[in-house]
C-alpha cells in the first residue's frame, strides 16, 4: 500500500517538475517547486513507515518548515524586485 503511494507521488513530483520548467509565469515556477517540496515531504514520511522508521517524520517537518519560509522569502523578493512583471506593462503590487 505505501508502495503505491510512494509511485504516486513519484509522478505528482515529476508533473510539478514539468510545470516548474514551462510554466507560463514566475509565479506559477515558484507555487510548481513550492509543490514539489511538498511532495518530498510526503515522500519522506512515506519511505520512513516502509521503512519501519517513523522518527522521519521529525526530518519531514523541518523539511517542511524551511520550504514554507524559503517560498515566503523568495516571494517577498519577487515582488518587491518586479520580477513578477508581465511583459504587456502589469505591474505587481507592492505591500
Amino acid at each position: 500500500m505505501f508502495a503505491v503511494s510512494a509511485l504516486a507521488i513519484l509522478v505528482a513530483i515529476a508533473l510539478a517538475l514539468v510545470r516548474a520548467f514551462r510554466g507560463p509565469s514566475l509565479f506559477d515556477r515558484i507555487l510548481a517547486v513550492n509543490m514539489i517540496g511538498t511532495h518530498t515531504v510526503l515522500m519522506v514520511a512515506v519511505l520512513g513507515f516502509l521503512n519501519g522508521r517513523p522518527e522521519y517524520l521529525d526530518i519531514a517537518l523541518v523539511y517542511v518548515l524551511i520550504s514554507f519560509v524559503s517560498t515566503i522569502a523568495v516571494l517577498k523578493v519577487c515582488t518587491q524586485c518586479r520580477f513578477g512583471a508581465r511583459e504587456n506593462g502589469e505591474t505587481t503590487k507592492k505591500t
